[in-house]
């Protein structure tokens, strides 16, 4: 006489041979639907094998419409039948993830072993489904990284990749994102003249959308730069065309400012529309703040700037900077402009690489390895004191 096992809670018996058989029949029909990390192949393979190895009428997961065999009774269209079996595909924190449908046979109730393959067959399904929709997430992932690491050397490449050799001069400058793209833009084109138009701005907000707007930006005052307008209006034409960009253009609105050196002359103009004020110490100590003259670009419409000219006489630096270098934090303290100027002039080194790498270290011991929290970009000139251009020239 063949072995018996008694279920609990039944009056039901199921031969051991029988049970040894349904759980080969399970393992089977587990590694057939972990056999593909494919979410809508995991559906289709689970259907397979109820209507195969159950040999049920037909089966359905009815909220993405796939179905086989016969599914005239499912009802697909709006929802599960209420008669039919239904078993629920959970994650593995309980959330519902797809809801199998069972039609037996002639609508007949299910045999104790074929709700019980089909609960565990529910559980391996369910299993592969997570598994697949996590790989699906993966896969999405590594693709948006993939642009976004693209879009990053897009964009590094569109600041200068050389500095203009000015004779007498030192210029520098840095720009670190805070994600893996940003919205500080800073340039240098050198104009027909000899001069050179330097530029940092930094666009509202921060990340991709950001970016894009940096982007446009430059093209703008790419070709804004090679008219040869007047700094100021310069400025006025370029709040004009983001004005003229649109709604979403405005809500990304750029502070800038802007400047134009004569190498011969020793001497700049500036105009600030809507940024942090640039700093300018001369030989003497005394420093010069270039404060804002208008608002930033693209917020009005109209608006007029004015500009500021001073002499860049040999041994004076300058600095203009983005907020990112003064927003830092060490805890609820923030690192703030008037510390940043203390820093930019007590710096005695003779280049202009090495004032931006004292900022660099003292924002850096000020903030304890806290993760940065903007885009960060700055753009440094000195002019080499006479005694040091005598030498080089002797």
């Amino acid at each position: 006489m063949a072995a018996e096992v008694q279920l609990p809670g039944s009056g039901e018996t199921i031969e051991l041979q029988q049970q040894v058989a349904r759980l080969q029949a399970l393992l089977e029909a587990s590694r057939q639907v972990h056999s593909t990390i494919r979410e809508d192949e995991v559906l289709e393979q689970t259907l397979r094998i109820v209507v195969r190895e159950l040999e049920m009428a037909g089966a359905a997961f009815p909220e993405v419409g796939l179905a086989y065999g016969n599914v005239k009774d499912l009802n697909l269209g709006s929802g599960s039948g209420s008669s039919m079996p239904i078993y629920l595909l959970q994650d593995r924190e309980g959330n519902r993830m797809a809801e199998l449908v069972v039609a037996p046979p002639d609508g007949r109730e299910l045999t104790i072993y074929e709700a019980d393959f089909l609960e565990g067959l529910t559980l391996q399904a369910a299993v592969a489904l997570e598994n697949a929709r996590n790989h699906e997430r993966n896969l999405q992932w590594a693709r948006v990284q993939q642009d976004m690491d693209a879009a990053r050397n897009i964009q590094r490449s569109l600041l200068p990749q050389t500095l203009p050799d000015i004779p007498g001069y030192s210029v520098a400058f840095r720009s670190v994102t805070c994600y893996e793209v940003g919205g500080d833009y800073l340039d240098i084109v050198e104009q027909p003249d000899g001069s050179l138009l330097m530029a940092v701005a930094d666009v509202a907000g921060k990340g991709l959308a950001s970016a894009l707007m940096s982007t446009t930006f430059r093209s703008a005052f790419r070709a804004t730069a090679l008219t040869g307008l007047p700094l100021d209006e310069l400025a006025a034409r370029m709040n004009q065309h983001h004005w003229a960009e649109g709604e979403e253009a405005r809500r990304r609105y750029v502070t800038a400012i802007f400047m134009r050196l004569d190498p011969q002359s020793g001497e700049i103009e500036v105009v600030n529309a809507g940024h942090n004020p640039g700093f300018l110490q001369q030989t003497g100590g005394d420093v010069i703040q270039f404060e804002s003259t208008g608002t930033p670009l693209g917020l009005l419409p109209g608006m007029r700037y004015s500009s500021q000219k001073c002499g860049f006489t040999p041994g004076t630096k300058l600095l203009f900077y983005t907020d990112g270098l003064t927003e830092v934090f060490c805890g609820d303290e923030e690192f703030g402009p008037e510390r940043l100027l203390d820093v930019f002039c007590k710096c005695r080194t003779g280049k202009a690489d090495d004032i931006l790498g004292a900022l660099w270290t003292a924002i850096g011991e000020f903030s304890q390895g806290s993760p940065q929290g903007d885009d960060m970009t700055a753009l440094a000139l000195w002019r080499e004191p006479k005694c040091a251009m005598e030498t080089k020239q002797s």
